[in-house]
Order: structure tokens, then sequence, then C-alpha cells
């Protein structure tokens, strides 16, 4: 009735398994029943009804009020405009709550709840595994916000791209505090002008030649030698939704091997 290939495109736009095959076979029907479709779709006619509630409030279904309840499929063009619209109007909602929340005694609250668990934990456990590329550059956010001397940056080609095009505010922000900000990537006509801009305000070196004598090389952040985040995978060879990252607040590693490493690549290139 669909190919997979299309049943893949409509779960790559947020659709489940049982959302896909029932805007399907509601597609193939023009309007029908939760029972009818839930026969065609093979989907359990328990599930089917919240099933279809949910295509509706995302706009891919209208829901006729009669008894039995009938659904009618909105046009594929349409139904991702409303879709579009809809997601649109719900993350508009949940930014404003965000920042109504901020504004709130509840966020102090929850701060004070957090220093005092902090305080309680050696920093040695204050660790984890960033997953996906967004993870990695949120953490690189709140380490260039919260910098207050130095951040070390060693990076790749694209990782300098992505540090001009998507940190360049918080790198001139944090320059602006007083934070000493190094960074150690190849240069190439990729990445040249993005490498003017940030040498402009920053220290930028060459690592090209560095990375072929033997020098480390790869994706790592230490900020106020103290915390650190280091890329584990490969950003030429890895989808960005799979890249790894370790990020790790433990003063000992900071200072012991992440500084150092650094300096070690800075000194050689």
């Amino acid at each position: 009735m669909i190919s997979q290939q299309t049943l893949d495109a409509l779960k790559g736009i947020g659709l489940n398994l049982y959302e896909r095959k029932l805007y399907a076979s509601l597609l193939a029907r023009g309007t029908s029943t939760a029972g009818e479709l839930s026969e065609m779709a093979t989907v359990p006619r328990s599930r089917s009804y919240d099933v279809l509630e949910s295509l509706a409030d995302k706009g891919f279904v209208v829901v006729q009020h009669s008894k039995p309840l009938r659904y009618v499929s909105i046009a594929p063009a349409e139904a991702m405009e409303r879709a579009k619209n809809r997601l649109k109007e719900k993350m508009d909602i949940g930014v404003e709550r965000i920042d109504l929340f901020k504004k709130s005694p509840a966020l102090d609250e929850l701060a004070q709840l957090h220093s005092t668990g902090v305080e309680l934990v050696d920093s040695a456990d204050l660790s984890g595994a960033l997953k996906g590329r967004y993870a990695l550059h949120q953490q690189m956010e709140t380490m260039l916000k919260g910098a207050s001397k130095t951040v070390d940056i060693i990076t790749t080609e694209t990782g300098l791209k992505e540090l001009y095009t998507q940190h360049s505010g918080l790198v001139q922000s944090a320059v602006d505090r007083g934070v000493a900000i190094r960074v150690a990537a190849p240069l190439t006509a990729e990445n040249k002008e993005a490498a003017k801009a940030l040498g402009a305000v920053i220290e930028v070196k060459d690592n090209t030649a560095g990375a072929k004598a033997g020098v480390p090389e790869g994706r790592m952040i230490v900020a106020d030698d103290t915390e650190v985040v280091m890329a584990l995978t490969d950003d030429k060879e890895t989808h960005s939704s799979q890249d790894v990252s370790f990020w790790t607040s433990s003063d000992h590693f900071s200072e012991k091997f992440a500084k150092p490493m650094f300096d070690l690549v800075w000194k050689s290139i």
C-alpha cells in the first residue's frame, strides 16, 4: 500500500509506527472509523483511538464527531503545513513557559538544591557521555558562558567552522569578560574565513603540520583548567547524531592530563 521509503520519511518527521500505519490507511480510504482502520493497518483496536487523536492533534486528520467517530484524511501537503505550524505553536508556548519559569522563585529553589547536591559529590564523579553533536555544542556553550579565566580548544577543520558559526557570539562575550581563548586547528581553504574572523578576537594556531608530525589531534575543550569535553569519534567519519563525547569536571583530569596535552600541542605548532 505504501513504500518502506515513505514510511521511513514519515518516521523522520516524528510519526511513530502506529501513526504511520493508520495515516497511510486513512489516506487510502479518505474517511473511516477507528475499527476499520485498525483492521486495515493491523494496529490494536485498543490503541487506534489514542493514535488517531494524536494524528488529529498534529494536524494530519480531522475528527468527525458522529457515532461512531469517523476520521477524515488531510491532503499530505496541507497536513505537512498544519503539522509544521502546530510544532511552531508548541515551541513558542514552551519557550514562553521556560522564560517565565526562569523569572520565578522556583528557579532559585532548584539552583539551591543543585548547589547543595554538587557540594556532596566528588568532582571526579561529575562526568558523563554526551551523545550527538548537538549535545557536545550545548556543553561547549555552557563552558564558554561559565569560563572566567581560560578556554583552550583543540579541534578539527569542521570543528573550527562550527565554533565560528555556532559560538562566535559566546566567544566574543567571553573575551569581553577577560577570558583568554586559544584554538589549535588545521587551517584549510574550507575554514579560512572562520579562522580569519575568530583570529581577530582570539589566538588561533594552525595544527596542520603538527597533525602530520604526530602531535595529538581531535576535538577537546578545557575551561578554567577544571572542566573538559573530549570527542571520542571522528567528525569526518561519524554522523552528527552518532557523535560521542566525554565530559568531566574532574580537577585532577583537567589539570594533570587535558591542560598539559593542550599545552603540548600549542607549543609544538
